[in-house]
């Protein structure tokens, strides 16, 4: 059955409190008319409106245009609960912690790498782990692995991957301070010490591109972005192992939360406990550690990403201007401050699939980036284009500083790989100038670009919205996937 709604704007919908007597506020969708249909299609606006029975929830809560079912939360799902009132859940949050995305500029030109295309993405795929299960020729004692997610990527900085200064262009300078190891359990430790540096599989992906278009051209100066042509990379992937076991604990502590302090859920995947109580302290301490292994990870690829550069074309990565644009999250609860009805409040804000888009002047942003406001990096898939968009005041307002993260999927694997075999989506990807190196052809058909919805309309979504203007559009010259 679906839930009732009204059309409140152009790309607003919304599902009145009068929907569920339990709603504590209205349930607000962003998109287009195209991408709304396609979320009647699954469980999304059901599960929009359970967020809504959630204790502390303030304003509404929010569907991004990328919205579709997951766990708990629609993926595209955000909402921000009352420090004193609210609850933390890690259904809000998924099982891949930091599921985030970096990217890194270039002032090579796609006339240059072109030719040694295939070389480069050799050299990464060898130099990159890819795929299920896949482990690291990184080995840390546990120790070292607690050391390394309270220290964040300037850990990595000190072991010698990255350069200095990285950190400062990075969501939470890549080190949330909270994270604290004690919390994290030694089935996870065991998982995180053998993965560091790896890809991972699934939707995750690493991707030579050039810059396509570019919208706003102040602003994508400000980020390094210079020229049509000019070569960018994108490395999208997440906690891995670490995180997903993370996850897997503090559901079962939730899930006895649940019991204790007499909550009512419309779910038991929403299990949860007050913001202040002991299983949400301990769940935001090991949750913090996996977002900064998260962090960790990407800049270890990133690292190994421009020695296969220096590599390919014998030159030192700085000299061929190989900067870190962003690297920001996807999955997480943050402790954030925001205005709901005029005032300033303490909130922990839940971000599933969605990109913090904090615009121009937040403490929050690199000083170069302040008069800007923060990058916000929408990926797409392996054939398809990625965005660069900026955040804005506007989207402070709308959406408690949020944006969508990606283009979501409509197809789910199975059907995916009933759809298109790995043979024809590699050739039609080699018309298109693209080459691909994947760990295994089912991998291909799962991640086919039809398996998503058009990134374009997720991306004009945000634009026309204000919730995140476009900046630069690349599309893909090269692809590792896991």
């Amino acid at each position: 059955m679906k839930p009732p709604f009204n059309r409140i704007g152009d790309l607003v919908w919304e599902i009145p409190t009068s929907a569920d007597p339990n709603m504590r506020v209205p349930a607000r969708i962003y998109a287009d008319e195209q991408l709304f249909h396609a979320m009647q299609d699954d469980m999304t606006l059901t599960q929009s409106m359970n967020v809504t029975q959630l204790p502390g929830i303030l304003k509404y809560g929010i569907t991004l245009p990328d919205g579709h079912q997951g766990y708990g939360f629609p993926i595209g799902g955000v909402a921000a609960f009352d420090e004193e009132e609210g609850i933390i859940t890690p259904g809000g949050v998924g099982y891949d912690i930091n599921c985030g995305v970096l990217l890194m500029r270039s002032d090579l030109t796609y006339a240059e790498v072109h030719p040694k295309v295939d070389e480069l993405i050799d050299r990464v795929f060898s130099l990159v782990p890819c795929g299920v299960g896949v482990g690291s020729k990184i080995r840390l004692s546990n120790l070292e692995l607690d050391k390394a997610v309270t220290g964040g990527v300037e850990w990595a900085i000190e072991k010698g991957y990255g350069w200095d200064g990285d950190h400062l262009h990075m969501e939470e300078n890549g080190c949330m301070k909270e994270a604290n190891p004690d919390m994290v359990s030694p089935r996870a430790k065991s998982r995180g010490a053998t993965q560091l540096g790896t890809l991972g599989a699934g939707n995750h992906f690493l991707e030579v591109a050039k810059v396509s278009e570019v919208f706003d051209r102040e602003a994508a100066k400000v980020y390094g972005i210079t020229e049509p042509d000019q070569i960018v990379c994108w490395i999208h992937t997440g906690s891995r192992g670490y995180g997903h076991q993370i996850a897997t604990d503090y559901i079962r502590v939730m899930e006895q939360a649940v019991s204790k302090y007499k909550i009512k859920l419309p779910d038991r995947e929403l299990a949860c406990a007050p913001i202040k109580s002991r299983e949400s302290e301990d769940y935001y301490g090991a949750m913090a550690c996996a977002v900064n292994w998260a962090f960790i990870n990407r800049h270890i690829i990133l690292h190994q990403v421009r020695t296969a550069f220096e590599q390919t074309f014998h030159k030192k990565a700085s000299e061929m201007g190989m900067e870190l644009v962003y690297s920001m999250t996807h999955n997480t609860a943050k402790r954030e401050e925001h205005i709901v009805d005029g005032k300033w409040r303490k909130t922990v804000v839940h971000r599933k699939g969605a990109s913090r888009a904090f615009g121009p002047g937040r403490e929050d942003l690199p000083a170069d980036y302040k008069s800007t406001g923060q990058p916000v990096l929408l990926v797409g898939t392996m054939g398809t284009a990625s965005y660069l968009l900026r955040g804005t005041e506007k989207g402070e307002e709308t959406s408690f500083a949020s944006t969508a993260h990606g283009a979501g999927r409509v197809l789910s694997r199975a059907g995916a790989r009933r759809a298109w075999s790995a043979n024809e989506i590699i050739a039609d990807l080699k018309k298109k100038g693209i080459v691909i190196r994947a760990a295994s052809g089912k991998v291909v058909e799962e991640e086919s670009p039809e398996s998503y919805k058009d990134i374009h309309k997720v991306a004009e979504v945000s634009h026309r919205l204000g919730i995140g203007r476009k900046v630069m559009m690349s599309v893909p010259v090269a692809v590792a996937k896991g």
